[in-house]
Protein backbone atom coordinates (compact mmCIF):
# COMPACT_ATOMS: atom_id res chain seq x y z
CA UNK A 1 0.00 0.00 0.00
CA UNK A 2 2.53 2.72 0.89
CA UNK A 3 6.02 3.18 -0.57
CA UNK A 4 8.50 0.25 0.33
CA UNK A 5 9.77 -0.02 4.18
CA UNK A 6 13.42 -0.98 2.95
CA UNK A 7 13.58 3.07 2.82
CA UNK A 8 13.42 3.36 6.38
CA UNK A 9 14.86 -0.36 7.43
CA UNK A 10 18.81 -0.90 6.91
CA UNK A 11 20.02 -3.59 5.36
CA UNK A 12 21.29 -6.04 8.34
CA UNK A 13 17.39 -5.83 9.79
CA UNK A 14 15.52 -6.81 6.20
CA UNK A 15 15.49 -10.14 7.64
CA UNK A 16 13.59 -8.70 11.02
CA UNK A 17 11.35 -6.82 8.74
CA UNK A 18 10.17 -9.82 6.86
CA UNK A 19 9.79 -11.96 10.33
CA UNK A 20 7.87 -8.70 11.51
CA UNK A 21 5.47 -8.65 8.87
CA UNK A 22 4.96 -12.35 8.89
CA UNK A 23 4.05 -12.01 12.68
CA UNK A 24 1.58 -9.50 11.98
CA UNK A 25 -0.04 -11.01 9.14
CA UNK A 26 -0.86 -14.19 11.68
CA UNK A 27 -2.15 -11.80 14.42
CA UNK A 28 -4.75 -10.33 11.48
CA UNK A 29 -6.38 -13.53 11.53
CA UNK A 30 -6.58 -14.36 15.31
CA UNK A 31 -8.29 -11.75 17.06
CA UNK A 32 -11.42 -11.11 18.23
CA UNK A 33 -13.25 -8.20 18.57
CA UNK A 34 -12.83 -6.33 22.15
CA UNK A 35 -14.81 -3.53 23.54
CA UNK A 36 -11.99 -1.11 23.21
CA UNK A 37 -11.56 -1.86 19.53
CA UNK A 38 -15.24 -0.36 19.20
CA UNK A 39 -15.77 3.31 19.17
CA UNK A 40 -18.76 4.64 20.76
CA UNK A 41 -20.26 8.10 19.28
CA UNK A 42 -20.55 11.06 21.41
CA UNK A 43 -24.37 12.38 20.22
CA UNK A 44 -23.66 15.98 20.86
CA UNK A 45 -20.53 15.46 19.40
CA UNK A 46 -21.91 13.84 16.17
CA UNK A 47 -24.63 16.79 16.36
CA UNK A 48 -22.29 19.65 15.74
CA UNK A 49 -20.45 17.46 12.83
CA UNK A 50 -23.82 16.98 10.99
CA UNK A 51 -24.19 20.60 11.47
CA UNK A 52 -21.07 21.72 10.01
CA UNK A 53 -20.91 19.84 7.42
CA UNK A 54 -24.50 20.70 6.44
CA UNK A 55 -24.09 24.52 6.59
CA UNK A 56 -21.41 24.29 4.61
CA UNK A 57 -22.89 22.42 1.72
CA UNK A 58 -25.94 24.87 2.21
CA UNK A 59 -23.44 27.60 1.18
CA UNK A 60 -22.02 25.94 -1.94
CA UNK A 61 -24.83 24.82 -3.44
CA UNK A 62 -26.69 28.61 -2.50
CA UNK A 63 -23.97 29.59 -4.74
CA UNK A 64 -24.90 27.00 -7.41
CA UNK A 65 -28.50 27.97 -7.24
CA UNK A 66 -28.14 31.51 -7.63
CA UNK A 67 -25.65 31.49 -10.23
CA UNK A 68 -28.19 29.08 -12.48
CA UNK A 69 -31.11 31.24 -12.12
CA UNK A 70 -29.19 33.91 -13.24
CA UNK A 71 -27.88 32.18 -15.54
CA UNK A 72 -29.89 33.88 -18.53
CA UNK A 73 -29.08 37.78 -17.00
CA UNK A 74 -25.62 37.37 -16.63
CA UNK A 75 -24.98 36.41 -20.24
CA UNK A 76 -26.74 39.49 -21.22
CA UNK A 77 -24.63 41.97 -18.49
CA UNK A 78 -21.14 40.25 -19.25
CA UNK A 79 -21.50 39.80 -22.87
CA UNK A 80 -23.98 41.95 -24.00
CA UNK A 81 -23.26 42.33 -27.93
CA UNK A 82 -23.40 38.85 -28.30
CA UNK A 83 -26.86 36.79 -29.84
CA UNK A 84 -28.93 35.32 -27.32
CA UNK A 85 -28.00 31.60 -28.51
CA UNK A 86 -24.00 32.88 -27.37
CA UNK A 87 -24.92 34.34 -24.29
CA UNK A 88 -26.87 31.38 -23.35
CA UNK A 89 -24.00 29.05 -24.08
CA UNK A 90 -21.24 32.29 -22.59
CA UNK A 91 -23.44 31.73 -19.03
CA UNK A 92 -23.25 27.96 -19.39
CA UNK A 93 -20.01 27.45 -20.02
CA UNK A 94 -18.47 29.68 -17.43
CA UNK A 95 -20.98 27.49 -15.30
CA UNK A 96 -19.03 24.72 -16.48
CA UNK A 97 -15.17 26.71 -16.35
CA UNK A 98 -15.69 26.18 -12.47
CA UNK A 99 -15.71 22.51 -12.77
CA UNK A 100 -12.20 22.47 -14.21
CA UNK A 101 -10.52 23.57 -11.66
CA UNK A 102 -12.35 21.19 -9.24
CA UNK A 103 -10.03 18.09 -10.04
CA UNK A 104 -7.35 20.27 -8.53
CA UNK A 105 -9.10 21.53 -5.93
CA UNK A 106 -9.93 17.93 -4.85
CA UNK A 107 -6.09 16.91 -5.37
CA UNK A 108 -4.05 19.20 -3.26
CA UNK A 109 -7.18 20.09 -0.40
CA UNK A 110 -7.71 15.94 -0.29
CA UNK A 111 -4.10 15.56 0.67
CA UNK A 112 -3.87 18.28 3.20
CA UNK A 113 -7.48 17.04 4.35
CA UNK A 114 -5.32 13.50 4.95
CA UNK A 115 -2.30 14.94 6.45
CA UNK A 116 -4.01 17.99 8.23
CA UNK A 117 -7.40 17.14 9.44
CA UNK A 118 -10.80 16.96 7.73
CA UNK A 119 -12.03 19.87 9.80
CA UNK A 120 -9.12 22.64 8.71
CA UNK A 121 -9.43 21.59 5.30
CA UNK A 122 -13.48 22.08 4.94
CA UNK A 123 -13.05 25.83 7.06
CA UNK A 124 -10.92 26.77 4.14
CA UNK A 125 -12.77 25.46 1.78
CA UNK A 126 -15.99 27.37 2.78
CA UNK A 127 -14.09 31.22 3.04
CA UNK A 128 -13.12 30.72 -0.38
CA UNK A 129 -16.10 30.12 -1.47
CA UNK A 130 -18.10 33.02 -0.11
CA UNK A 131 -15.30 35.27 -0.75
CA UNK A 132 -15.39 34.51 -4.38
CA UNK A 133 -19.46 34.58 -4.44
CA UNK A 134 -19.33 37.95 -2.80
CA UNK A 135 -16.73 39.51 -5.28
CA UNK A 136 -18.98 38.67 -7.82
CA UNK A 137 -21.49 40.19 -6.39
CA UNK A 138 -19.21 43.79 -7.15
CA UNK A 139 -17.92 43.01 -10.09
CA UNK A 140 -17.90 45.54 -12.72
CA UNK A 141 -19.84 44.43 -15.65
CA UNK A 142 -19.10 44.31 -19.48
CA UNK A 143 -20.66 48.20 -19.82
CA UNK A 144 -17.84 49.76 -17.20
CA UNK A 145 -14.94 47.92 -17.69
CA UNK A 146 -15.59 45.67 -21.28
CA UNK A 147 -14.10 42.64 -22.33
CA UNK A 148 -12.06 42.47 -18.83
CA UNK A 149 -15.74 42.02 -17.12
CA UNK A 150 -16.01 38.10 -18.42
CA UNK A 151 -13.01 37.27 -17.44
CA UNK A 152 -12.84 38.32 -14.25
CA UNK A 153 -15.90 36.30 -13.76
CA UNK A 154 -14.54 33.09 -14.96
CA UNK A 155 -11.23 33.86 -12.37
CA UNK A 156 -13.59 33.73 -9.24
CA UNK A 157 -15.75 30.92 -10.98
CA UNK A 158 -12.39 29.14 -11.28
CA UNK A 159 -11.85 30.30 -7.69
CA UNK A 160 -14.80 29.01 -6.35
CA UNK A 161 -14.28 25.45 -8.12
CA UNK A 162 -11.16 24.95 -6.86
CA UNK A 163 -12.54 25.58 -3.06
CA UNK A 164 -15.70 23.39 -4.00
CA UNK A 165 -13.14 20.45 -4.92
CA UNK A 166 -12.52 20.04 -1.44
CA UNK A 167 -16.08 20.98 0.33
CA UNK A 168 -17.96 17.62 -1.12
CA UNK A 169 -15.35 15.45 -0.49
CA UNK A 170 -14.28 16.29 2.64
CA UNK A 171 -18.20 16.85 4.17
CA UNK A 172 -19.04 13.34 2.68
CA UNK A 173 -15.96 11.83 4.53
CA UNK A 174 -16.37 13.99 7.36
CA UNK A 175 -19.38 13.00 7.94
CA UNK A 176 -19.46 9.00 7.40
CA UNK A 177 -16.50 8.83 9.73
CA UNK A 178 -18.47 10.39 12.43
CA UNK A 179 -21.66 7.96 12.10
CA UNK A 180 -22.61 4.93 13.51
CA UNK A 181 -22.49 1.84 11.07
CA UNK A 182 -26.13 1.33 11.22
CA UNK A 183 -27.41 4.92 10.33
CA UNK A 184 -24.64 6.15 8.32
CA UNK A 185 -26.63 6.01 5.18
CA UNK A 186 -29.36 8.83 6.89
CA UNK A 187 -26.72 10.62 8.65
CA UNK A 188 -24.42 10.83 5.76
CA UNK A 189 -28.03 12.28 3.66
CA UNK A 190 -28.47 14.84 5.40
CA UNK A 191 -25.13 16.49 3.71
CA UNK A 192 -27.46 16.65 0.59
CA UNK A 193 -30.48 17.76 1.97
CA UNK A 194 -28.87 20.81 3.16
CA UNK A 195 -27.00 21.21 -0.53
CA UNK A 196 -30.55 20.86 -2.26
CA UNK A 197 -32.32 23.53 0.42
CA UNK A 198 -29.04 25.77 -0.26
CA UNK A 199 -29.94 25.26 -4.05
CA UNK A 200 -33.74 25.87 -3.75
CA UNK A 201 -32.98 28.92 -0.98
CA UNK A 202 -30.54 30.67 -3.67
CA UNK A 203 -33.22 30.04 -6.60
CA UNK A 204 -35.97 31.20 -4.06
CA UNK A 205 -34.43 34.23 -3.57
CA UNK A 206 -33.37 34.96 -6.92
CA UNK A 207 -37.31 33.89 -7.71
CA UNK A 208 -38.72 36.53 -5.15
CA UNK A 209 -36.11 39.40 -6.35
CA UNK A 210 -37.62 38.71 -10.14
CA UNK A 211 -41.47 38.50 -8.65
CA UNK A 212 -41.00 41.94 -6.67
CA UNK A 213 -38.70 44.34 -8.71
CA UNK A 214 -38.76 44.87 -12.49
CA UNK A 215 -36.78 43.27 -15.11
CA UNK A 216 -34.47 46.47 -15.50
CA UNK A 217 -33.72 46.96 -11.71
CA UNK A 218 -32.75 42.98 -11.97
CA UNK A 219 -30.42 43.86 -15.22
CA UNK A 220 -29.25 46.96 -13.16
CA UNK A 221 -28.13 45.76 -10.30
CA UNK A 222 -30.53 43.69 -8.53
CA UNK A 223 -28.59 40.31 -9.90
CA UNK A 224 -25.83 41.32 -7.68
CA UNK A 225 -28.12 40.65 -4.13
CA UNK A 226 -27.83 37.15 -3.94
CA UNK A 227 -24.28 36.85 -4.47
CA UNK A 228 -23.77 39.97 -1.89
CA UNK A 229 -26.10 38.18 0.52
CA UNK A 230 -23.71 35.23 0.77
CA UNK A 231 -21.11 36.71 3.32
CA UNK A 232 -23.67 37.01 5.93
CA UNK A 233 -24.54 33.43 5.40
CA UNK A 234 -20.65 32.19 5.51
CA UNK A 235 -20.26 33.69 9.13
CA UNK A 236 -23.33 31.80 10.04
CA UNK A 237 -21.90 28.93 8.50
CA UNK A 238 -18.04 29.47 9.57
CA UNK A 239 -18.84 29.59 13.20
CA UNK A 240 -20.68 26.18 13.06
CA UNK A 241 -17.35 24.72 11.48
CA UNK A 242 -15.13 26.88 14.19
CA UNK A 243 -17.45 24.30 16.76
CA UNK A 244 -16.78 20.88 15.74
CA UNK A 245 -14.45 18.51 16.12
CA UNK A 246 -12.52 15.99 13.68
CA UNK A 247 -13.29 12.77 12.91
CA UNK A 248 -12.41 10.13 15.67
CA UNK A 249 -11.24 7.82 12.81
CA UNK A 250 -8.66 10.62 11.64
CA UNK A 251 -7.49 11.31 14.98
CA UNK A 252 -6.62 8.28 16.04
CA UNK A 253 -4.76 7.33 12.80
CA UNK A 254 -3.24 10.96 13.10
CA UNK A 255 -2.46 9.87 16.80
CA UNK A 256 -0.75 6.58 15.62
CA UNK A 257 1.56 8.26 12.65
CA UNK A 258 2.59 11.41 14.89
CA UNK A 259 3.76 8.49 17.77
CA UNK A 260 5.75 6.67 15.40
CA UNK A 261 6.94 10.06 13.92
CA UNK A 262 8.00 11.35 17.91
CA UNK A 263 9.76 7.63 18.30
CA UNK A 264 12.19 7.76 15.42
CA UNK A 265 10.42 5.00 14.09
CA UNK A 266 10.11 6.42 10.46
CA UNK A 267 13.18 8.48 10.04
CA UNK A 268 16.32 7.42 11.91
CA UNK A 269 17.91 3.43 11.21
CA UNK A 270 16.24 0.92 12.92
CA UNK A 271 18.28 -1.09 15.60
CA UNK A 272 15.69 -3.02 17.33
CA UNK A 273 12.99 -5.67 16.92
CA UNK A 274 10.90 -2.82 18.67
CA UNK A 275 12.01 -0.12 16.32
CA UNK A 276 10.82 -2.54 12.95
CA UNK A 277 7.44 -2.87 14.22
CA UNK A 278 7.27 1.12 14.46
CA UNK A 279 8.87 1.75 11.32
CA UNK A 280 6.26 -0.77 9.33
CA UNK A 281 2.80 0.66 11.40
CA UNK A 282 3.99 4.07 10.39
CA UNK A 283 3.99 3.49 6.50
CA UNK A 284 1.17 1.36 7.15
CA UNK A 285 -0.76 4.13 8.89
CA UNK A 286 0.28 7.20 7.07
CA UNK A 287 -1.95 8.62 3.67
CA UNK A 288 -1.00 7.87 0.28
CA UNK A 289 0.72 10.32 -2.29
CA UNK A 290 -1.41 11.13 -5.30
CA UNK A 291 0.64 8.34 -7.33
CA UNK A 292 0.82 5.64 -4.72
CA UNK A 293 -3.23 6.53 -4.34
CA UNK A 294 -3.96 5.58 -8.11
CA UNK A 295 -1.56 2.70 -8.45
CA UNK A 296 -3.55 1.25 -5.46
CA UNK A 297 -6.66 2.44 -5.34
CA UNK A 298 -7.01 2.74 -9.63
CA UNK A 299 -10.47 -0.15 -9.55
CA UNK A 300 -11.97 1.81 -6.77
CA UNK A 301 -11.60 5.09 -8.23
CA UNK A 302 -12.77 4.25 -11.54
CA UNK A 303 -15.92 2.91 -10.03
CA UNK A 304 -16.56 6.07 -8.05
CA UNK A 305 -16.14 8.08 -11.45
CA UNK A 306 -18.05 6.29 -13.18
CA UNK A 307 -21.31 6.36 -10.66
CA UNK A 308 -20.41 10.11 -10.09
CA UNK A 309 -20.83 10.60 -13.62
CA UNK A 310 -24.36 9.35 -13.57
CA UNK A 311 -25.50 10.88 -10.13
CA UNK A 312 -24.35 14.01 -11.63
CA UNK A 313 -25.76 14.35 -15.00
CA UNK A 314 -28.91 14.12 -14.34
CA UNK A 315 -28.89 16.20 -10.97
CA UNK A 316 -27.46 19.02 -12.90
CA UNK A 317 -29.87 18.09 -15.80
CA UNK A 318 -32.37 18.76 -13.02
CA UNK A 319 -30.86 21.79 -11.18
CA UNK A 320 -29.21 23.93 -13.18
CA UNK A 321 -30.00 23.11 -16.50
CA UNK A 322 -33.38 23.15 -16.46
CA UNK A 323 -34.28 27.10 -15.70
CA UNK A 324 -32.18 27.81 -18.89
CA UNK A 325 -34.23 25.00 -21.08
CA UNK A 326 -37.85 25.65 -19.97
CA UNK A 327 -36.54 29.30 -20.98
CA UNK A 328 -34.80 28.91 -23.88
CA UNK A 329 -36.14 26.02 -25.51
CA UNK A 330 -39.85 25.63 -24.13
CA UNK A 331 -40.80 29.06 -24.25
CA UNK A 332 -41.48 29.95 -20.63
CA UNK A 333 -40.82 33.83 -19.36
CA UNK A 334 -37.65 34.01 -16.87
CA UNK A 335 -39.67 34.33 -13.71
CA UNK A 336 -42.04 31.24 -14.56
CA UNK A 337 -38.88 29.27 -15.87
CA UNK A 338 -37.69 30.15 -12.62
CA UNK A 339 -40.09 29.17 -10.04
CA UNK A 340 -41.74 26.58 -11.58
CA UNK A 341 -38.65 24.25 -10.69
CA UNK A 342 -38.64 25.72 -7.08
CA UNK A 343 -41.35 23.34 -5.42
CA UNK A 344 -39.71 20.51 -6.88
CA UNK A 345 -35.96 21.42 -5.48
CA UNK A 346 -37.74 21.49 -2.09
CA UNK A 347 -39.63 18.61 -2.53
CA UNK A 348 -35.89 16.98 -3.85
CA UNK A 349 -34.18 17.99 -0.55
CA UNK A 350 -36.78 16.15 1.60
CA UNK A 351 -36.45 12.81 -0.29
CA UNK A 352 -32.54 12.71 -0.11
CA UNK A 353 -33.05 11.76 3.19
CA UNK A 354 -34.87 8.76 2.24
CA UNK A 355 -32.39 7.31 -0.25
CA UNK A 356 -30.05 7.20 2.97
CA UNK A 357 -32.57 5.54 5.09
CA UNK A 358 -33.37 2.97 2.57
CA UNK A 359 -29.73 2.46 1.88
CA UNK A 360 -28.98 1.53 5.18
CA UNK A 361 -31.62 -1.22 5.00
CA UNK A 362 -31.35 -2.88 1.77
CA UNK A 363 -27.98 -1.96 1.03
CA UNK A 364 -26.16 0.47 -0.89
CA UNK A 365 -25.79 -1.02 -4.17
CA UNK A 366 -29.18 -2.05 -4.19
CA UNK A 367 -30.64 1.49 -4.20
CA UNK A 368 -27.52 2.49 -6.79
CA UNK A 369 -28.67 0.15 -9.70
CA UNK A 370 -32.40 1.38 -8.63
CA UNK A 371 -31.20 5.02 -9.58
CA UNK A 372 -29.62 4.10 -12.78
CA UNK A 373 -32.89 2.10 -13.67
CA UNK A 374 -34.69 5.06 -12.72
CA UNK A 375 -32.49 7.34 -14.50
CA UNK A 376 -32.89 4.98 -17.81
CA UNK A 377 -36.86 4.63 -17.46
CA UNK A 378 -37.82 8.38 -16.54
CA UNK A 379 -35.59 10.28 -18.93
CA UNK A 380 -38.08 10.52 -22.24
CA UNK A 381 -40.97 10.17 -20.25
CA UNK A 382 -40.39 13.56 -18.39
CA UNK A 383 -39.25 15.64 -21.41
CA UNK A 384 -41.97 14.72 -23.04
CA UNK A 385 -44.57 15.64 -20.52
CA UNK A 386 -42.32 19.06 -20.13
CA UNK A 387 -42.57 19.41 -24.25
CA UNK A 388 -46.19 19.30 -23.94
CA UNK A 389 -46.22 23.11 -22.57
CA UNK A 390 -48.70 22.95 -20.12
CA UNK A 391 -47.44 23.92 -16.89
CA UNK A 392 -49.26 20.80 -15.02
CA UNK A 393 -47.23 18.78 -17.56
CA UNK A 394 -43.88 20.44 -16.61
CA UNK A 395 -43.93 20.30 -13.12
CA UNK A 396 -45.07 16.39 -13.98
CA UNK A 397 -42.37 16.22 -15.52
CA UNK A 398 -39.61 17.52 -13.15
CA UNK A 399 -41.02 15.48 -10.95
CA UNK A 400 -40.16 12.45 -12.56
CA UNK A 401 -36.24 13.55 -12.68
CA UNK A 402 -36.63 13.63 -9.03
CA UNK A 403 -37.01 9.87 -8.76
CA UNK A 404 -33.45 9.01 -9.79
CA UNK A 405 -31.69 12.39 -8.42
CA UNK A 406 -32.87 11.58 -4.90
CA UNK A 407 -32.21 7.88 -4.98
CA UNK A 408 -28.28 8.76 -6.44
CA UNK A 409 -27.59 11.87 -4.50
CA UNK A 410 -28.92 10.28 -0.77
CA UNK A 411 -27.06 6.92 -1.05
CA UNK A 412 -23.66 8.35 -2.90
CA UNK A 413 -22.72 10.34 0.15
CA UNK A 414 -22.65 7.21 2.33
CA UNK A 415 -21.37 4.61 -0.53
CA UNK A 416 -19.02 6.00 -2.17
CA UNK A 417 -16.54 7.08 0.85
CA UNK A 418 -16.84 3.76 1.99
CA UNK A 419 -14.56 2.67 -0.64
CA UNK A 420 -11.32 4.16 0.65
CA UNK A 421 -9.33 3.53 3.46
CA UNK A 422 -8.85 6.41 6.70
CA UNK A 423 -5.53 7.55 5.48
CA UNK A 424 -6.53 8.23 1.94
CA UNK A 425 -10.77 8.67 2.37
CA UNK A 426 -10.25 12.46 1.93
CA UNK A 427 -7.82 12.32 -1.29
CA UNK A 428 -9.69 9.55 -2.79
CA UNK A 429 -13.13 11.14 -2.81
CA UNK A 430 -11.49 14.29 -4.29
CA UNK A 431 -9.69 13.04 -7.63
CA UNK A 432 -12.52 10.54 -8.50
CA UNK A 433 -15.50 13.00 -7.59
CA UNK A 434 -14.27 15.36 -8.67
CA UNK A 435 -13.08 14.70 -12.23
CA UNK A 436 -16.33 13.68 -12.89
CA UNK A 437 -18.32 16.28 -11.98
CA UNK A 438 -15.98 18.32 -14.16
CA UNK A 439 -16.12 15.83 -17.21
CA UNK A 440 -20.28 15.10 -16.53
CA UNK A 441 -21.71 17.50 -13.66
CA UNK A 442 -20.86 21.15 -14.58
CA UNK A 443 -20.67 20.66 -18.56
CA UNK A 444 -24.27 18.91 -18.84
CA UNK A 445 -26.39 21.88 -18.83
CA UNK A 446 -23.61 23.14 -22.11
CA UNK A 447 -23.98 19.43 -23.63
CA UNK A 448 -27.68 19.52 -23.53
CA UNK A 449 -28.15 22.73 -24.47
CA UNK A 450 -25.38 22.21 -27.41
CA UNK A 451 -27.56 19.14 -28.22
CA UNK A 452 -30.52 20.85 -28.85
CA UNK A 453 -29.45 23.88 -30.45
CA UNK A 454 -27.36 21.54 -32.85
CA UNK A 455 -30.21 18.27 -33.84
CA UNK A 456 -33.01 21.00 -32.99
CA UNK A 457 -34.63 17.84 -30.95
CA UNK A 458 -36.46 19.12 -27.45
CA UNK A 459 -35.63 15.28 -26.27
CA UNK A 460 -31.81 15.19 -27.06
CA UNK A 461 -30.96 15.60 -23.46
CA UNK A 462 -33.18 12.75 -22.39
CA UNK A 463 -30.65 10.47 -25.16
CA UNK A 464 -27.54 12.20 -23.30
CA UNK A 465 -29.19 11.06 -20.30
CA UNK A 466 -29.68 7.16 -21.12
CA UNK A 467 -26.31 6.96 -22.10
CA UNK A 468 -25.06 8.45 -19.38
CA UNK A 469 -27.32 6.35 -16.51
CA UNK A 470 -26.61 2.75 -18.53
CA UNK A 471 -22.85 3.61 -17.88
CA UNK A 472 -24.07 3.97 -13.97
CA UNK A 473 -25.70 0.80 -14.21
CA UNK A 474 -22.82 -1.13 -14.99
CA UNK A 475 -20.39 0.82 -12.10
CA UNK A 476 -23.42 0.22 -9.66
CA UNK A 477 -23.22 -3.59 -9.66
CA UNK A 478 -19.75 -3.51 -8.84
CA UNK A 479 -20.08 -1.20 -5.92
CA UNK A 480 -18.45 -2.55 -2.29
CA UNK A 481 -21.56 -3.34 -0.25
CA UNK A 482 -20.73 -1.11 3.21
CA UNK A 483 -24.39 -0.44 4.79
CA UNK A 484 -24.47 -1.70 8.41
CA UNK A 485 -20.71 -2.46 8.37
CA UNK A 486 -17.60 -0.36 9.55
CA UNK A 487 -15.71 1.39 7.18
CA UNK A 488 -12.87 0.36 5.69
CA UNK A 489 -9.71 0.30 7.62
CA UNK A 490 -11.34 1.01 10.39
CA UNK A 491 -13.19 -0.68 13.54
CA UNK A 492 -16.65 -0.61 14.09
CA UNK A 493 -18.77 2.55 15.30
CA UNK A 494 -22.28 2.20 17.27
CA UNK A 495 -24.34 4.72 18.78
CA UNK A 496 -24.38 3.13 22.01
CA UNK A 497 -22.73 1.37 24.92
CA UNK A 498 -25.26 -1.37 24.55
CA UNK A 499 -24.97 -1.33 21.07
CA UNK A 500 -21.15 -2.26 21.85
CA UNK A 501 -21.65 -4.76 24.31
CA UNK A 502 -24.06 -6.76 21.90
CA UNK A 503 -21.68 -6.44 19.17
CA UNK A 504 -19.17 -7.83 20.61
CA UNK A 505 -21.22 -10.89 22.19
CA UNK A 506 -22.80 -11.84 19.16
CA UNK A 507 -19.85 -11.17 16.99
CA UNK A 508 -19.57 -13.97 15.33
CA UNK A 509 -23.21 -14.37 14.69
CA UNK A 510 -23.57 -11.26 13.16
CA UNK A 511 -24.38 -11.44 9.22
CA UNK A 512 -23.41 -7.78 8.71
CA UNK A 513 -19.74 -8.38 10.65
CA UNK A 514 -17.13 -9.92 9.22
CA UNK A 515 -14.45 -10.28 11.31
CA UNK A 516 -11.30 -11.77 9.43
CA UNK A 517 -11.88 -9.48 6.92
CA UNK A 518 -12.38 -6.37 9.59
CA UNK A 519 -8.64 -7.16 10.99
CA UNK A 520 -7.04 -7.98 7.46
CA UNK A 521 -8.06 -4.29 6.71
CA UNK A 522 -7.42 -2.89 10.29
CA UNK A 523 -4.79 -0.45 10.94
CA UNK A 524 -1.29 -2.96 12.37
CA UNK A 525 -1.34 -0.68 15.85
CA UNK A 526 -4.95 -1.79 16.23
CA UNK A 527 -4.12 -5.67 15.74
CA UNK A 528 -0.09 -5.49 17.14
CA UNK A 529 -1.51 -6.75 20.44
CA UNK A 530 -1.45 -9.73 22.85
CA UNK A 531 -4.85 -11.77 22.76
CA UNK A 532 -6.32 -11.48 25.79
CA UNK A 533 -7.14 -15.41 28.10
CA UNK A 534 -10.48 -15.57 26.14
CA UNK A 535 -9.50 -14.70 22.85
CA UNK A 536 -6.67 -17.01 23.51
CA UNK A 537 -8.94 -19.64 23.99
CA UNK A 538 -10.92 -19.43 21.07
CA UNK A 539 -7.80 -19.12 18.73
CA UNK A 540 -6.96 -22.52 20.53
CA UNK A 541 -10.41 -24.13 19.87
CA UNK A 542 -9.58 -22.21 16.11
CA UNK A 543 -6.14 -24.37 15.99
CA UNK A 544 -7.58 -27.70 17.01
CA UNK A 545 -10.45 -27.83 14.76
CA UNK A 546 -8.28 -26.42 12.04
CA UNK A 547 -5.54 -29.61 13.22
CA UNK A 548 -8.27 -31.82 12.78
CA UNK A 549 -9.82 -31.02 9.60
CA UNK A 550 -5.95 -31.23 8.21
CA UNK A 551 -5.18 -34.81 9.90
CA UNK A 552 -8.90 -35.77 8.28
CA UNK A 553 -7.76 -34.81 5.38
CA UNK A 554 -4.17 -36.16 5.17
CA UNK A 555 -5.95 -39.65 5.94
CA UNK A 556 -8.17 -39.80 3.37
CA UNK A 557 -5.08 -38.85 0.93
CA UNK A 558 -3.40 -41.50 2.52
CA UNK A 559 -5.98 -43.91 1.64
CA UNK A 560 -6.48 -42.62 -1.43
CA UNK A 561 -2.45 -43.01 -2.22
CA UNK A 562 -2.67 -46.60 -1.05
CA UNK A 563 -5.93 -47.43 -2.84
CA UNK A 564 -3.70 -46.19 -6.00
CA UNK A 565 -0.80 -48.55 -5.19
CA UNK A 566 -3.03 -51.28 -4.79
CA UNK A 567 -4.50 -50.72 -8.55
CA UNK A 568 -1.19 -49.79 -9.48
CA UNK A 569 -0.23 -53.74 -8.45
CA UNK A 570 -3.42 -55.35 -9.40
CA UNK A 571 -2.60 -54.09 -13.19
CA UNK A 572 1.08 -54.79 -13.33
CA UNK A 573 0.06 -58.60 -12.56
CA UNK A 574 -2.48 -58.78 -14.90
CA UNK A 575 -0.19 -57.47 -17.55
CA UNK A 576 2.48 -60.10 -16.64
CA UNK A 577 0.06 -62.92 -16.38
CA UNK A 578 -0.86 -62.08 -20.18
CA UNK A 579 2.80 -62.01 -21.24
CA UNK A 580 3.02 -65.72 -19.94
Amino acid sequence: MQESVATTISRKDKAAARAERRRLAAMRGRRRLRMDDVTVVDESALKKAVWGSVVGNFMEWYDVGVYGYLAVILGRVFLPDASGTIQNLFSLGVFAVTFVARPLGGIILGQLGDRLGRKQVLAFTLLMMAAATFLIGILPTYGMIGALAPALLIVLKLAQGFSTGGEYAGATTFITEYAPDKRRGFYSSLLDLGSYLGFAAGAGFVGALQVMTSEGFMYSWGWRIPFLVSLPLCMVALWFRTHIEDTPAFVEAQAAAQEEQDGNGATTPVTRLGDVEDAIIATENGPLGLGALVKTYWRELGIVFVLVAAANTIAYALTSYMPTYLTTTLGYDAVHGNLLTLPVLVVLALLVPVSGWLGDRIGRRHVAVMAALAGVLTAVPAFLLMGHGQVWSTVLGLLLLVVPVFLWVGNQSSSLPAMFPTHSRYGGMGISYNLAVAAFGGTAGLIMEALVASTGDRLAPAYWIIAVELLGLLAATQLRESARQPLLGSMPTVASEDEAQELVAQQEENPDLDVEELFATAPVSVIAQEPSAQEAAVEVSVAEQAEQDAREALRRAEAATAEARRAEELARAREEAVQV
